[in-house]
């Protein structure tokens, strides 16, 4: 019994996470689209901030109620071995996240934001996406793109953010769904 158990984790450990929904990353995308238009309507940095947070905030709801509803369709646990390293994965850029902007608010280096949040993501996504189906490490690789060029082109922060995180997330989405099953 120990052999088979060993076996099963390995296995498990060694797997790929496949309940990534691309039907998540598209609803995602909308509502990232639909943040950025209000948030363009903020009256100040802090609420401009605010809104974006509480976009992340949904958008990490929706991510988790799509992966579930996938897995439990197909039948797959959804805390396997490499949900696990998925979510160690990502956590970590998430947090920093968190403290880089409070850092940057604090500093009245708000313009710099959409920059380092679309780097920071992207390389969350690309260290989750190792364990994850292929598409995901290369939706990683654009956010990190996008956000590159956010950063040395304060002006069009807006229409990065949208092309960003609401129309890559719509993209990948589509190709996930499509490739790999909703």
């Amino acid at each position: 019994m120990d052999n088979l158990r060993f076996i099963r984790e390995t296995m498990e450990a060694a797997g790929t996470f496949t309940a990534v929904s691309g039907w998540g990353q598209v609803v995602i995308g909308l509502t990232a689209t639909a943040a950025a238009l209000v948030a363009d309507r903020m009256p100040t940095a802090e609420s401009w901030v605010l809104v974006w947070a509480a976009e992340a905030i949904l958008a990490g709801i929706i991510a988790v109620w799509f992966m579930w509803h996938k897995a439990k369709s197909a039948s797959l646990p959804l805390l396997t071995g490499s949900a696990r390293k998925l979510l160690f994965s990502f956590s970590p850029v998430f947090v920093v996240g968190m403290v880089v902007t409070v850092a940057f608010l604090h500093q009245g280096m708000v313009t710099l934001l959409p920059g380092v949040w679309m780097l920071l993501y992207g390389t969350g996504v690309v260290a989750a996406g190792a364990f994850s189906v292929r598409i995901v490490p290369v939706m990683g690789g654009a956010f990190i793109a996008a956000g590159a060029l956010a950063l040395f082109t304060p002006a069009w922060s807006m229409a990065l953010m949208i092309a960003g995180f609401g129309g890559l997330h719509i993209a990948f989405g589509v190709l996930i769904a499509r490739r790999h099953g909703g």
